[in-house]
């Protein structure tokens, strides 16, 4: 349940003890603080946490049923963060959301991580790596997390609008729009976009609200107001990240668009070489089922070069029919 806890004192890392009380009045003591991180616990499993560090309960509950938007919320002895980082998987071109729900507080953090979308082993490896960067306190870990899930959306993103070019590439191809699946691959790449959107679009108001900037500038509890400009940073990713998105959604829609349009017009360029075609297969159809009629008193009904000549009017007429359907666009 606990994949990792240890105490930070200025910026280097020392290993928790079992109690996590002991372990938070440790940290407080030294001025650091301590980080645990959790995946998927149980209830009774988070209970321990819960109590030991006075976590809201409302925050405990999103924090265990998971399924959330991404959020940030305020209580009194800590703060709580939602993000959603996505992965995209290249051999199925899915696009796959996890959760990581952050507890901050005055001399803790609290990661609880749901799905395999993670960045957060390769976040707490790098933070120790750099003791100033760490040595800033929760602050910190949160920045890191964040900075670490907004780039990857930007990865993501890039790799999706490869896929589209590939689609697009596919639709207007020579061959007029592409397999008969190609209308289910947009579809598809079309949800994956909205879930790529669910990720990152109700992100930009905590962000913004961390950053310090737009309606919901302000000081935010537990966060250092020297921490802002970093918090823009990443707040400036997401926006790119975000107009990525609504530039992929509008270009897919497009796509679909011109891949209808281009079997409406398969459709009647089909519908007219089949009109065409009818049209000439009803001359030689009309002239044998007029002589095929049982009058004595018919023209040439008698004369021996009746059948050539007859032969021959129906090829001249299939060959007049066939210039004009022809110069018409039709065959």
């Amino acid at each position: 349940m606990i994949v990792d806890c240890a105490v930070y004192r200025d910026g280097h890392r020392t290993e928790g003890p079992a109690d996590l009380s002991d372990a938070l009045d440790e940290a407080r003591a030294a001025g650091g603080f301590v980080w645990i991180g959790l995946h998927e616990p149980s209830e009774n499993e988070f209970g321990l946490v819960t109590q030991e560090f006075g976590l809201h309960p409302l925050a405990v509950e999103d924090a265990l049923k998971a399924h959330q938007r991404p959020k940030l919320e305020v209580y009194d002895d800590s703060l709580f963060l939602v993000l959603k980082p996505v992965v995209y998987e290249p051999e199925s071109d899915a696009v796959s959301t996890g959760e990581i729900m952050i507890f901050l507080g005055d001399a803790f953090v609290v990661t609880v991580r749901h799905g395999e979308g993670s960045p957060l082993a390769a976040v707490r490896h790098r933070l120790e790596q750099e003791p100033e960067t760490l040595g800033k306190g929760p602050t910190a870990v949160l920045y890191a997390i964040a900075d670490a899930v907004v780039d990857h959306y930007l990865d993501v993103a890039t790799e999706l609008q490869t896929d589209l070019e590939e689609l697009e590439a596919e639709v207007f191809s020579p061959d007029g729009g592409g397999s008969r699946y190609t209308a289910s691959r947009i579809y598809t790449f079309k949800r994956q976009i909205l879930e790529f959107r669910r990720a990152t679009g109700p992100l930009a108001p905590p962000l913004t609200r961390l950053a310090g900037t737009g309606q919901f500038g302000g000081s935010v509890p537990f966060v250092k107001d020297e921490a802002r400009p970093f918090f823009r940073d990443v707040n400036d990713h997401l926006t790119r990240v975000n107009e990525s998105v609504d530039g992929l959604d509008r270009l897919v829609s497009d796509v679909l668009s011109a891949h209808l349009a281009q079997t409406g017009v398969r459709q009647n360029d089909d519908m007219r070489k089949i009109s065409a075609w009818a049209a000439m297969a009803a001359v030689p159809t009309m002239i044998a089922g007029i002589y095929g009629m049982n009058f004595d008193h018919m023209p040439e009904l008698h004369w021996i070069w009746s059948y050539p000549a007859v032969i021959a009017v129906m090829a001249v007429l299939e060959v007049l029919l066939y210039r004009a359907f022809k110069r018409q666009g039709w065959l």
